[in-house]
């Protein structure tokens, strides 16, 4: 089995690769490829016992957090024609790639054979609760972004974007609805995650927190490009972790009942609660 997730890890990386054909860095992205599927690993062994299901728990991380939420991001404070004149065009190749990505996942999951049995019971809270508590994360991560944001600005990155406090500023309160909104988003992306995980619950808010971290910065920072340079790419995965990974810890536990405890004792499940 360990082969076989080495194996996912390193040809899932492959499926990553598509914007060396212009950005080049090659070997850079398919790191990068490798970080992102080796945070699928849980999604590969205790998630969905189908292909579709895989692509269908991947691809809302990958399109929403890895793409159109760090895009959005990169629109309202990078001033670059790079940006700004392609934001269309970027945001629609970009889409394409991880959906190619997140299929590749799906078809590489089926290959390897990589589902692994877990008898945990997983507890969904009713649909008009779970909008609440998806809400709530969407908050947590508002809170995150406000605190350590304003740190990482204040101390780190102000000299990168001078006129960023001035953006924001200028938007008043659409640039909190726009994060609220944001948080909304990559919230959402995990509900599948979340949903049918085959993990306990706090091992489940664990994958969850990393996997956000890993597909919204890490994996993302580690290309080097030529708008950021290394230190800043290094100052924005540290706030990316401190922004993504406590909301998704904290949606991941408010979206997934504490099941009994008789149910880890290998008891079967109550057919209502699965």
């Amino acid at each position: 089995m360990i082969l076989r997730i080495v194996l996912y890890c390193l040809l899932g990386g492959v499926g990553f690769m598509l914007p060396a054909l212009g950005a080049g860095h090659a070997g850079w992205w398919w790191l990068s490829g490798v970080l992102v599927t080796a945070a699928f690993v849980p999604i590969a062994l205790f998630g969905p016992k189908t292909g579709l299901g895989q692509f269908g728990v991947i691809s809302p991380v990958l399109l929403l957090v890895s793409v159109l939420t760090t895009w959005s991001e990169a629109v309202l404070f990078i001033r670059s024609p790079l940006i700004q004149e392609h934001a269309v065009a970027n945001l629609t190749y970009d889409s394409i790639g991880h959906l190619i990505a997140a299929a590749v996942l799906a078809v590489l999951w089926k290959i390897l054979k990589l589902t692994q049995p877990c008898d945990v019971t997983i507890l969904r809270p009713a649909f008009m609760k779970a909008i609440g508590l998806i809400s709530v994360g969407a908050f947590v991560y508002v809170v995150c972004y406000f605190i350590f944001g304003s740190i990482t600005y204040q101390f780190f990155t102000k000299k990168y974007y001078p006129e960023g406090a001035a953006i924001a500023r200028a938007m008043g309160l659409w640039f909190w609805l726009l994060e609220l909104g944001r948080g909304l988003l990559i919230i959402l992306a995990i509900v599948p995650a979340v949903y049918t995980l085959r993990l306990s619950r706090w091992n489940t808010a664990i994958c969850v927190g990393l996997l956000l971290w890993i597909t919204g910065g890490l994996a993302l920072l580690i290309v080097p490009n030529e708008l950021l340079g290394g230190p800043q790419r290094f100052i924005h995965t540290i706030e990316i972790l401190t922004e993504n990974f406590p909301p998704g810890v904290i949606a991941a536990l408010l979206l997934r009942g504490k099941a009994p405890a008789e149910m880890w004792a290998g008891s079967a499940p109550h057919p209502s609660r699965t």
